[in-house]
């Protein structure tokens, strides 16, 4: 009866165990079903048998989730890290130079100031904030006029988009350079955190792990007196939904890194010359060199490395003219029987001063500078420090521009406009550099023969260096057009790419464009006339016919 008892007892317990446990089960299947049909499709069809690889196939493939979206956070908090150890840093370097004499210098309106406070603190999270508050961000400014609009970049994952652009440049681009390819890189990765933060996420239950394929396009522009604004276009979760983050990477204050005085007085400057018949452009170039460099500068030393003997005396008629005319006796005159190689000379010319370091310029018979360049050259370039490159102005053929018969003085073409040259930015040639730099980089490579090639070698040259190559336009620097001709013996294709290259340092786009349809005007300005000669008869047969 006992035993009877016990057992009857076991299978109730059994059956109240058995009901709980269904009941647990059932609760815990409600409870972590997945809300949407996204989660469901990622579980094993009813028509699919649920086997044991399946589930492995499913547990692979949630735990590969997890694991990125680990990584994600580990990422975030070492770069939050690193934020923080580095402004902490620039707090205390911010510290340390203010109690230092005119060591920082702040250039800011004065709600925008920094410091200012009782104790000399700088906040940079206000600054940085009033700089976003001032920037075209949120919403647009009144703009005077269609030139003072700044235009966005627009650029994807391996091309910029770019409007400004120079002559050898395309509208599309790679960023070859590594401080704007990081710099797209960061604003882009910056994206991605944002959008695998947990917090920025719409679904708490959404487990997508946002990666690098997912963005579209961006766009940017910087003003430079404000920051830089970056507005970005992932793909979203469904079909036609899209992500769209802005972020905004503000300027810091100004900082005095040096204040010193340059005296230039006694800055000599060498202009070498390599030069190979082409008289008569000596003969003009010499005119600017007795203006410029004798009258109004008083301290350069002209040295001219001729090739062959033809013509060479009328070079050295010239240099002893000019001597006994205007005094000067600063030039050293080098004939080299050989081949003309323009590396060759310039390499000549520059080692064969023996009076201590010096400041060369190596220039071309067809070059026009002011005396405004020379003091830039002075300033720009500094022995073991730097090397300066300027950018020059390329004349257009003043025949087309002016016309055969009005064409003005040289001192009036020298006007810095679209219809009269370009920004030579791809030529490397005439810069100015110390000896001494010259020499320890290499100097020239005198194997290469004729005229182009060596200047880019030097340029890279110096590129792979440690002195500062400084690239800027000089409006003191115009290289005079002259003709361009293009061999008969040149094969189809270089002859067509001979002739393209020549077009483009002939005239603007317009005028080019302007002769080209040079017939379809004229017939314009023939018709134009016969209205005006028959106007009044016609439009009073106009006035007839609709009354």
């Amino acid at each position: 009866m006992l035993r009877r008892g016990a057992m009857n007892f076991a299978v109730r317990l059994g059956v109240f165990l058995v009901a709980v446990c269904s009941a647990l089960s059932l609760l815990y299947m409600l409870a972590c079903s997945p809300p949407s049909a996204e989660r469901l499709s990622l579980l094993p069809r009813a028509d699919v048998p649920a086997d044991k690889e399946s589930y492995q196939a499913l547990l692979q493939e949630r735990e590969e989730q997890h694991r990125r979206y680990v990584n994600s956070l580990e990422k975030q908090v070492s770069q939050l890290q690193e934020a923080l150890e580095e402004r902490s840093r620039q707090l205390e370097n911010l510290r340390k130079s203010l109690g230092q004499e005119e060591t920082l210098t702040v250039l800011a309106e004065s709600p925008n100031r920094l410091g200012g406070g009782p104790g000399g603190s700088v906040d940079l999270e206000e600054f940085f904030q009033s700089q976003l508050d001032r920037a075209e961000v949120r919403a647009g400014t009144k703009i005077p006029s269609e030139y003072a609009l700044v235009p966005f970049e627009a650029f994807t994952l391996h091309r910029v988009y770019q409007l400004e652009t120079g002559l050898t440049r395309h509208p599309v681009e790679k960023p070859v350079r590594k401080d704007r390819r990081d710099e797209l890189a960061s604003a882009i990765e910056a994206g991605l955190q944002a959008l695998n933060t947990p917090w920025e996420r719409d679904d708490p239950t959404h487990r997508r792990v946002y990666s690098p394929s997912d963005f579209i396009e961006g766009i940017s522009r910087t003003e430079k007196d404000k920051g830089t604004v970056y507005e970005l276009t992932f793909k979203g979760d469904r079909s036609r939904e899209f992500r769209r983050l802005v972020f905004f990477r503000p300027f810091g204050p100004l900082m005095k890194v040096t204040s010193e005085r340059v005296r230039t007085d006694s800055v000599l400057i060498n202009i070498v010359v390599p030069l190979a018949k082409r008289v008569d452009k000596f003969r003009q170039f010499m005119r600017n060199f007795r203006e410029v460099c004798i009258r109004q500068d008083g301290r350069v030393h002209l040295t001219v490395v001729y090739f062959g003997k033809e013509q060479i005396n009328e070079v050295k008629g010239i240099l002893k003219t000019t001597s006994k005319e205007m005094n000067f006796r600063n030039f050293t005159l080098i004939q080299l029987n050989e081949e003309f190689s323009r590396g060759r000379g310039l390499d000549v010319g520059a080692r064969s001063w023996k009076h201590g370091n010096v400041l060369l310029f190596f220039c071309d018979v067809d070059i026009y500078f002011s005396a405004e360049f020379l003091n830039s050259c002075r300033l720009n370039a500094k022995p073991g420090k730097k090397v300066f490159y300027p950018v020059l102005f390329s004349q257009y053929n003043p025949s087309l521009i002016y016309g055969n018969n009005s064409i003005p003085p040289l001192q009036q073409q020298l006007l810095i406009d679209k219809n009269t040259g370009f920004w030579r930015d791809f030529g490397f040639g005439m810069t100015c550099q110390y000896r001494s730099d010259f020499i320890n980089i290499g100097g020239f490579d005198v194997d290469i023969k004729g005229w182009g090639g060596e200047d880019v070698h030097l340029y890279r040259k110096y590129l792979h260096s440690l002195l500062l190559v400084v690239r800027a336009p000089s409006r003191g620097l115009v290289h005079l057009w002259h003709e361009k001709s293009c061999s008969a013996q040149l094969p189809p294709e270089q002859y067509r790419m001979c002739l393209q290259s020549k077009a483009m340092s002939e005239a603007s786009h317009g005028l080019l464009g302007t002769l080209f349809f040079r017939r379809e005007l004229q017939e314009h300005q023939q018709r134009q006339g016969l209205r005006r000669l028959t106007g009044q008869g016609e439009h009073q047969g106009v006035w007839q016919t609709e009354s």
